[in-house]
C-alpha cells in the first residue's frame, strides 16, 4: 500500500508517519492489487483531525476522525476503514463473482477552506461525472462514501435519481417526474 502523509496547519514527524505507515499498511489485506492512501492531518477546535482516502480497485473508502490525541485518530480511523472494506468487499464479492473490477466514480475532494458565508448564498460548486449503476449499487457508494445521500444515473429509467439514508436507518430513493 502506498501511504501518502500531509500536514495541514500540523506538524507531522518520523515517529507519526512510521505509525500512520505502519497501522494503514494492514488494510492492505482487503484487496490484491495496489492500493492508495491519502492522509490529512489538521488541527481544529482544539482537536487533532485524521482525513483519510482510501482509493483500491476504483473504489473509495473515505473516514474523517477527531480526537484530543493523532494516535487515537489513527487507531478510530484503521478501524472505521477496515470494518468498511471487509463489509463492502464481502458484498462486492457476492454481486461480482465474474470478477470484473467495480469502478465507481472519484467524488471530488471537499475543499475545507476558511471563508465568510452569508445565508443562502453559494460558496462551493462540485462537479462529478455521472456513471450508469442501479439503486443498489448506488447505495453502497453512498455508503462507502460516508455520505448521506449519493446523485446517481439510473440504469433502469435513465434517469438522474438520488438515494438518501432516512433517519430509521432505511434508504429514500428520489426520482423525477417528466
Amino acid at each position: 500500500m502506498k501511504v501518502t502523509i500531509i500536514g495541514k496547519n500540523f506538524r507531522t514527524y518520523s515517529k507519526l508517519e512510521e505509525t500512520i505507515e505502519k497501522k494503514f499498511e494492514k488494510l492492505g489485506k482487503y484487496f490484491s492489487d495496489d492500493i492508495t492512501a491519502n492522509i490529512i492531518l489538521s488541527h481544529e477546535k482544539g482537536k487533532d483531525k485524521l482525513e483519510a482516502t482510501i482509493n483500491a480497485k476504483g473504489t473509495v473508502f473515505r473516514t474523517e476522525q477527531r480526537a484530543e490525541d493523532i494516535y487515537e485518530a489513527v487507531d478510530k480511523s484503521v478501524d472505521k476503514l477496515a470494518s468498511q472494506m471487509s463489509r463492502f468487499k464481502g458484498k462486492l464479492q457476492k454481486r461480482y463473482n465474474d470478477n470484473k473490477s467495480v469502478r465507481f466514480e472519484a467524488i471530488p475532494q471537499f475543499d475545507r477552506e476558511d471563508t465568510a458565508q452569508t445565508e443562502g448564498e453559494v460558496v462551493k460548486t462540485k462537479k462529478f461525472d455521472l456513471r450508469p449503476m442501479d439503486t443498489e449499487e448506488a447505495i453502497l457508494e453512498m455508503e462507502m462514501l460516508q455520505h448521506d445521500f449519493f446523485v446517481f444515473l439510473n440504469m433502469e429509467s435513465d434517469s438522474i435519481n438520488v438515494v438518501y439514508r432516512r433517519d430509521d436507518g432505511d434508504y429514500g430513493l428520489l426520482e423525477p417526474n417528466y
